[in-house]
């Protein structure tokens, strides 16, 4: 099997990476064009670098680069001919970053080409890799997504109508994976679903994204989710639907931080609107947490949507105190590293006018560290800002992600270890309040059976390997590398 040129170590053990986004299309002319289409319409959930590979009914093509979908050769995709592609972006981390591990890798074995786009993290990283490496596998790149290439092309599979699903049912963890071959596009979910993957239908053509804004933008419809479990094999005869595995009945694991930050609000996710689920979140915090203030003043823009809600329960006005500057850039150099009020004033300035004098309720997504947080406050009360209320649309994050999201060793976590009022104080906030486990689950319409809430419960679905760290070299965890 032969991959991409070797690749240098890693320059970091913390290589860590979250909420890649992945997108398909199969039986469209324009394959490629649309593909970039649709990785613009998913840059929210990856900045890192972006790819295409197109396949032209007997060759699978492929053009990556480091940077937003922007970055990508609009003349040389111009020139990408096919009618099949598949795309993938990449979150912005730190650690190594080098265009050999962008996705979608491209493997050529015995059994022809294929492309894969993964979106997720796999426990069972450590076990897999040390028996392919046993049978003889080379690994080429650190993602643990070259995994699933390395099982397809092993020979014991060769020939096996059920190959696909053969080694997708050896994965355990998250991944929405988008696999390409020379004549079909398949799309496929773990058993429990935790990262979402839609199909949509364009004309004669269909295409796979993780969320459907990119449909919204490509003029195509959207048709369904791919189950958890499923895998759809689309291809010139049309629509085919197997399995891999499912859950007990009626139990998934939807990831809930989807419809609290990562997802954009005009998407479907998990078969829900997100603008829906942040204002109803918004509405619930209102009541469960209540302020006597003079404003509600979100954070933008994932905050924006929840302050809607609580500022149309709470009957408080709401005022964008907050503008964001959508134009800094990773490489941007601060004065002084250390200096992180100047590093928030970067992103976001207040408007003193707005809040100067008033009692505020700062309505935000999350707190995850707390050291954003407590720049923001700082800033705040520069401006003058008269009282600082903290509403936070969803639970106390104390918990690390082993399923794509980039969450720390939970010591780095600010409500690790503490109660809210000391979370409170290390925020320098006159009052902190949280959405409860039952508000957060409210918001979607939902049950605890049908999402993980691990980041905030500690209760996960499956347990990654013994030993497994998101921080060690020896233990990769991350799917998006």
């Amino acid at each position: 099997m032969s991959l991409n040129p070797s690749l240098p170590e890693p320059s970091s053990t913390h290589d860590l990476h979250d909420k890649c986004g992945v997108f398909g299309i199969f039986g469209h002319p324009r394959a490629a064009l649309l593909a970039d289409y649709g990785l613009y319409a998913l840059q929210h959930r990856g900045e890192e670098s972006a790819g295409i590979v197109v396949s032209d009914g007997t060759h699978l093509v492929a053009h990556r680069k480091m940077g937003l979908a922007g970055s990508l050769d609009m003349g040389l995709l111009e020139k990408l001919k096919g009618s099949s592609a598949v795309g993938h972006v990449r979150y912005s981390t730190t650690g190594s970053s080098i265009v050999e591990n962008a996705q979608p890798l491209v493997a050529r074995y015995a059994g022809g080409s294929i492309a894969v786009a993964h979106n997720g993290n796999l426990v069972n990283t450590n076990a897999l890799r040390s028996h392919l490496e046993r049978q003889g596998s080379i690994f080429q790149t650190t993602s643990d997504s070259e995994i699933i290439i390395h099982l397809l092309a092993r020979p014991e599979y060769s020939g096996r109508s059920d190959r696909m699903e053969a080694c997708l049912g050896l994965l355990r963890g998250a991944f929405s994976f988008v696999f390409l071959t020379q004549d079909a596009l398949y799309a496929t979910r773990d058993r429990f679903g935790y990262r979402p993957l839609a199909l949509g239908k364009l004309g004669d053509a269909y295409a796979v994204a993780s969320e459907t804004c990119a449909f919204d933008l490509i003029g195509a419809e959207y048709v369904r989710d791919i189950e958890p479990g499923e895998v759809l094999r689309i291809d010139s005869k049309g629509l085919h639907s197997s399995r891999v595995g499912a859950p007990d009945p009626g139990e998934r694991a939807c990831c809930l931080f989807e419809h609290v930050y990562f997802a954009r609000p005009d998407s479907k996710v998990f078969g829900r609107l997100v603008y829906a689920s942040r204002f109803r979140a918004g509405e619930i915090l209102a009541h469960e947490a209540p302020v006597e203030a003079d404003l509600v003043v979100p954070v933008p823009d994932s905050g924006i949507f929840a302050g809607l809600g609580y500022s149309s329960a709470s009957g408080i006005p709401m005022a964008m105190g907050f503008i964001r500057n959508h134009y800094v850039g990773r490489t941007f150099i601060l004065p002084d590293q250390g200096d992180r009020d100047f590093r928030v004033r970067v992103k976001l300035n207040v408007v003193g006018d707005v809040v100067k004098g008033k009692r505020i309720v700062v309505v935000d997504d999350s707190i995850i560290r707390g050291t954003t947080t407590l720049s923001r406050v700082n800033i705040l009360r520069q401006a003058g800002a008269k009282e600082i209320h903290l509403r936070i649309a969803c639970p106390p994050t104390r918990h690390p992600c082993f399923y794509g999201i980039d969450f720390p060793d939970p010591r780095k976590l600010v409500a690790f270890g503490r109660n809210i009022e000391e979370v409170r104080r290390e925020v320098a906030a006159d009052s902190l309040a949280y959405l409860s486990e039952k508000g957060v689950l409210d918001s979607v319409d939902g049950r605890s059976t049908d999402y993980c809430m691990a980041c905030w419960t500690g209760v996960y679905k499956e347990q990654p390997e013994e030993g497994a760290s998101k921080y060690s070299l020896e233990n990769p965890t991350s799917g998006c590398r």
